[in-house]
């Protein structure tokens, strides 16, 4: 049951002036906030945050936003225009239309989001690895996939900005300026809208007519702002999540929170390294239920290859992958979690095939392949329960592919003179807290991985 709503409140931590202009500001925007929470920066683990003035039950509605309170492109006061040429803002990331109304909104002394948009004032809190140097993020996180990650996604913005924002505000030279909405601050909002934007989930539409038919993909929803939501932290174990309806988004708690705890959202079941590109944060090392590590696929044709006991050996391995690419359609790495591989029916087709004799091989290739074995037992038998019980041959790939990964890490602070190892510093807690912000962020990535690789190898050993 919802407490019932006041005007917002904060507390007496410092910074006061734009949180109370913010809080302000949802009071006449009609954003609704219990009694029972406050925001604050005091007392919460990362810049502002939630917490709870009370005992709140499960169930409890924390605060409530009207719909005309969110920012996105149909809110914005450049609305009309980026309607009327919305065809030439189709984009890979189809985040165009959202980031033009944060670039006008941002910007503008008069805009109705100024008070929102003002609690961040340079973005230097977004600390994604993109803000870090090349050899800053090919040193201290080599191995995580979040060095390639990242490459991806700063070509990916600048072909963008070049191919459809910057041909885009010059044609308006009333409502954008290319010396003031330039390719640094488009990349910084581009961090923004990874760290704090929300997209509605999708409605499930009844396919009873049709279920033999194949389903089109539908484009995701674009993203949206959402003032006070994005001032949750973030937590796997959360314990408030975000209710859309027709008229309003509701954040609810989801059990019992006690008076003075912080109110924490989930933006989803998100992996450490995951968590660090997009958002910029990790969660201390060992308490991420859904952290991950990936083993490249190529990892373990390599693997094969090594150990293959001929030329003939060779040339089938050579066979069998070829056959693989094609039937994989270059699957980039197979995903384990802390309870085992996530990805195991890829997994389990590669070491089906990888392991084949040369009869049974062609016999595969003249059939076009076979009867795959039920997703459940497959399931089973590559969770952590079930590894053991592999074939000798197929624990043999995993293991010494395992090996493999968890060799491509190195150490972070390896070279500079009796260094201590990546687990060393983990577990120094003086050794860590003397680290910097983002070494201890990539520690945190880096040691849940090679934490899940390492108990992978130890199920997988002869």
């Amino acid at each position: 049951m919802a407490t019932k709503a006041k005007r917002p409140k904060v507390d007496d931590g410092s910074e006061i002036n734009p949180l109370q202009d913010f809080l302000q500001w949802c009071n006449r925007v009609g954003l609704l906030l219990s009694k029972k929470v406050c925001v604050s920066k005091e007392g919460t683990v990362a810049e502002y945050g939630m917490l709870a003035m009370d005992n709140i039950e499960e169930g409890e509605v924390l605060f409530t936003i009207p719909r005309s309170a969110l920012l996105h492109q149909e809110t914005t006061k450049v609305s009309v225009v980026l309607e009327k040429e919305r065809s030439s803002l189709e984009s890979s990331s189809g985040w165009v239309p959202l980031l033009l109304a944060l670039l006008y909104e941002y910007t503008s002394s008069q805009s109705h989001w100024k008070p929102y948009l003002s609690l961040w004032t340079d973005f230097k809190t977004l600390d994604h690895p993109m803000f870090w140097s090349k050899e800053e993020r090919d040193r201290l996180l080599r191995g995580t996939g979040i060095p390639e990650a990242v490459d991806t996604d700063l070509a990916n913005i600048q072909r963008e900005y070049r191919d459809v924002v910057l041909p885009f505000i010059t044609k308006h030279p009333d409502l954008w300026n290319p010396d003031t909405h330039t390719l640094k601050l488009y990349s910084q909002l581009v961090a923004f809208v990874m760290a704090y934007s929300f997209q509605e989930p999708q409605e499930e539409e009844d396919s009873e007519d049709d279920e033999d038919d194949e389903e089109e993909e539908k484009a995701p929803n674009p993203p949206m702002m959402v003032p006070m939501a994005d001032m949750l932290n973030h937590v796997s174990n959360h314990n408030a999540n975000l209710e859309f309806t027709p008229d309003s988004l509701k954040m609810v708690s989801v059990c019992r929170i006690h008076k003075g705890e912080e109110v924490f959202n989930t933006y989803g079941q998100m992996a450490n390294w995951q968590l660090l590109h997009m958002y910029g944060f990790t969660e201390p090392y060992h308490s991420n239920g859904n952290d991950t590590a990936d083993i490249p696929i190529t990892n373990l044709y390599k693997v094969a290859m090594q150990g293959a006991q001929s030329d003939l050996h060779r040339q089938l391995v050579e066979e069998q992958w070829e056959m693989l690419g094609q039937m994989m359609q270059e699957k980039g790495a197979f995903v384990f979690g802390k309870q085992g591989c996530l990805t195991d029916t890829e997994l389990h087709t590669v070491l089906k095939v990888l392991c084949m004799s040369r009869e049974e091989f062609s016999e595969f290739k003249d059939n076009e392949g076979w009867e795959e074995d039920e997703e459940e037992e497959i399931s089973l038998a590559f969770s952590n329960e079930g590894l053991s019980g592999l074939k000798a041959s197929w624990k043999w790939l995993i293991h010494e592919a395992a090996h493999l990964t968890v060799r491509s890490y190195g150490d972070m602070e390896e070279g500079e003179g009796g260094a201590k190892s990546d687990q060393e510093l983990m577990e120094d807690k003086a050794a860590f807290e003397g680290l910097s912000s983002r070494k201890q962020k990539a520690l945190q990535v880096r040691c849940g991985q090679k934490s899940i690789l390492h108990r992978l190898m130890e199920l997988t050993k002869s």
